[in-house]
């Protein structure tokens, strides 16, 4: 399973988005980061994969960052979302 997270501006939960495969995953984030280059405000419209009925929209200007990370089967498995330095 693959997590596409989005940080929004003046939010401190981020939104997720989860697919089965990688490369369904990669054109999420691709799309989204198209979005971003843009430089044009835009309504961005996710779905469920699962449940297709849920959605969220969301306005592409309010997007501060988008990361892309595998969930690991186990709670606490060796791979976490964003960057850290272990030490």
């Amino acid at each position: 399973m693959y997590v596409l997270e989005l940080s929004l501006k003046l939010s401190p939960m981020p939104i997720a988005v989860q697919r089965k495969e990688l490369a369904d995953a990669q054109a999420l984030y691709d799309q989204v980061r198209q979005v971003l280059d843009s430089g044009h405000p835009r309504v961005l419209e996710l779905s469920c994969e699962k449940e297709e009925h849920k959605r969220i929209s969301l306005l592409s200007s309010e997007i501060v960052a988008v990361q892309l990370y595998e969930k690991s089967a186990a709670g606490g498995g060796s791979k976490r979302p964003g960057f850290s330095l272990d030490g």
